[in-house]
């Protein structure tokens, strides 16, 4: 499309709204309160200690990460005026290590017609001659109907890029006839394929059709969408921030988003709006067909792979060329209730981030959190090969576990006693944790750890496995199991589940590790094959009456090979 001017503007809008008119209503992605979208904090309460969040109000989807000149850039979806969605800008954090963070001044936010009603989530991408750039869609009306905008640094010799323009011929990406406007966001990080193109998707929905849009450009302004989508998935309804990369099928660095060539497989992630949950799959793309096909390892569907089978959400991956990986982050919402969020004067957090590389089986990717977590660790504790017998419980002592890492090997005996597995639970591991919580005896399991857990184990949350015989194999189910994790009324406490793709009657161990920090739990297991992600509040263990317990209530005994545990030391997070 031409470049426009502010002149032009009541033209463009005009002729946007004559496509507009045959798209469906709009539809919000968010809860609404709009009595409360500008109440400022008064008192900031304490809720993390090492996971991203800035020093009060409201954050969501992290956006355009990049690593640039040295320093590492997160911006995210922020409500500076309070602690529920809305007024939505892009914050701006930076960072020399991912771990520890400074807040800037917002980097874009509603100035202009074409994103006067939000900011809403986008990408970053590092242009030839060193030069990032930022897509994002803009919101340019009450019915939150959308465009897709574009946005340059101000001073490129500022080394944090404090101050973004956004030039007035945006937007550069309109929805066409036949694109459901208000469903119609959240552009990628752009590649470039062997044509010169650069490529981008943007997420959209046909009914209940999730839908990855393609659009192509030779100069990152004038954007032309292609003729077939780069991919739909029927029943999955909208599909928001997208995400779409290469891995290598050997090792575990990462790859700058535009590689192609021999031993690359690419993945392509979508968010749910309808379940709120994300899914991926790994699959083969045609530069210059503009194709993926996925492989058929895992459905493509809701009940397909996920990052994080837990509170994860709108996650967002960048190439770190600092030390040659590939960084993912993603939101994990609160738990509790607005009310509970304006008391404590924020709502919302990052997990850690963690580098992302494909399995050796080629079937799923596997995710750890970053080594620089590490510099942390303070005061630890070890442990070895101690058995846990059947309905065995033994306390892990001398650190404070309300803020701790901890790593932990199990090994298995007694497979002979695990439970049949019924083929019907195959597509729903969160509906049979909820069957078989950590209180209902098994065979073999449920064994694992109470984190953020009461002495007397009133509050507690459990992260175990359990283990099933299918007709030709055994079943690892990894769970969250927060139903005991507050005193607290009005707290949602679902539990998270997911299988874990091992072959436990060959390897006859299986790893976990967990990153328990006051509001959120973070768990790996078997080396991050399988993730879970939730928040819990409880009310009597907090601080130094917060417990860490190894608990086996299943028929087979358990043994802990290896159990270290350090507490994590606070690290300097937005002023928070």
């Amino acid at each position: 499309m031409g470049r426009r001017n502010g002149g032009s503007w009541a033209a463009w809008a005009a002729a946007v709204l004559v496509h507009w008119c045959f798209c469906m209503t709009a539809e919000a992605s968010h809860a609404i309160y709009e009595s409360l979208q500008s109440v400022p904090a008064s008192v900031v309460v304490s809720g993390t200690g090492f996971h991203f969040r800035p020093p009060r109000h409201w954050i969501n989807d992290p956006n355009g990460p990049m690593y640039y000149n040295g320093i590492y850039h997160l911006f995210y979806q922020f409500n500076p005026k309070g602690s529920v969605w809305g007024n939505i800008v892009w914050a701006h954090s930076v960072s020399t290590d991912l771990i520890n963070w400074v807040a800037l001044e917002p980097a874009i936010y509603p100035t202009k017609p074409f994103d006067i009603y939000g900011c809403w989530s986008g990408s970053a991408t590092i242009l030839p001659g060193n030069k990032p750039v930022i897509l994002y869609t803009g919101v340019v009306d009450t019915q939150q109907r959308q465009v897709q905008n574009i946005a340059f640094p101000k001073n490129l010799s500022d080394p944090y890029l404090r101050e973004w323009v956004k030039p007035d011929y945006n937007p550069v990406i309109l929805p066409e006839e036949g694109v459901n406007a208000s469903a119609f966001r959240d552009p990628t990080t752009a590649w470039r394929g062997p044509s010169g193109h650069w490529k981008i998707l943007v997420g959209s929905k046909r009914n209940k059709r999730g839908i990855a849009l393609l659009y192509r450009s030779r100069d990152f302004i004038h954007w032309v969408k292609a003729k077939h989508s780069l991919h739909t998935a029927k029943g999955t309804g909208m599909w928001e921030c997208p995400d779409f990369y290469p891995v290598s099928v050997k090792g575990s660095h990462g790859l700058e988003t535009s590689f192609y060539g021999e031993g690359v497989k690419h993945v392509l992630k979508n968010s749910l709006d309808v379940t709120r949950y994300e899914y991926y799959t790994v699959g083969s793309y045609d530069h210059v067909k503009d194709k993926y096909v996925p492989d058929g390892t895992s459905p493509d569907d809701n009940t397909g792979l996920r990052y994080d089978y837990g509170n994860f959400y709108a996650s967002k991956t960048f190439f770190d060329a600092k030390k040659n990986r590939r960084i993912l982050w993603g939101w994990a919402n609160e738990s509790d209730y607005v009310d509970d969020d304006i008391a404590k004067g924020w709502a919302g957090v990052q997990t850690i981030p963690r580098a992302v590389w494909l399995d050796t089986s080629g079937r799923q990717l596997v995710q750890w959190p970053i080594e620089e977590l590490e510099s942390l660790r303070g005061k630890h504790i070890v442990v070895t090969n101690k058995k846990v017998s059947s309905s065995g419980l033994w306390e892990v002592k001398g650190i404070d576990s309300s803020q701790a890492d901890v790593e932990v090997t199990f090994e298995i005996s007694g497979l002979e006693k695990a439970e049949p597995f019924d083929p019907s639970w195959a597509t729903d591991a969160e509906a049979l944790c909820g069957r078989k919580r950590a209180d209902v005896k098994g065979g073999v399991g449920p064994f694992g750890l109470h984190v953020l857990a009461s002495a007397e184990l009133e509050e507690t949350t459990a992260v175990f496995f359990r283990i099933f015989k299918a007709e030709h194999k055994h079943v690892v189910l990894m769970c969250h199991d927060p139903t005991r994790s507050s005193m607290r009324p009005k707290v949602y406490k679902p539990t998270f589940a997911g299988f874990v793709d091992v072959d436990i009657a060959k390897t006859g161990k299986i790893s976990l590790r967990s990153l328990i920090d006051h509001s959120v739990v973070e768990s790996f297991g078997a080396g991050g094959k399988t993730c879970i992600t939730s928040r819990v509040y409880p009310s009597l263990a907090l601080g130094k009456n917060a417990h860490l317990f190894v608990f086996n209530n299943g028929l087979a005994n358990v043994k802990v090979s290896t159990l270290k545990a350090w507490e994590i030391r606070k690290p300097l997070m937005n002023g928070a």
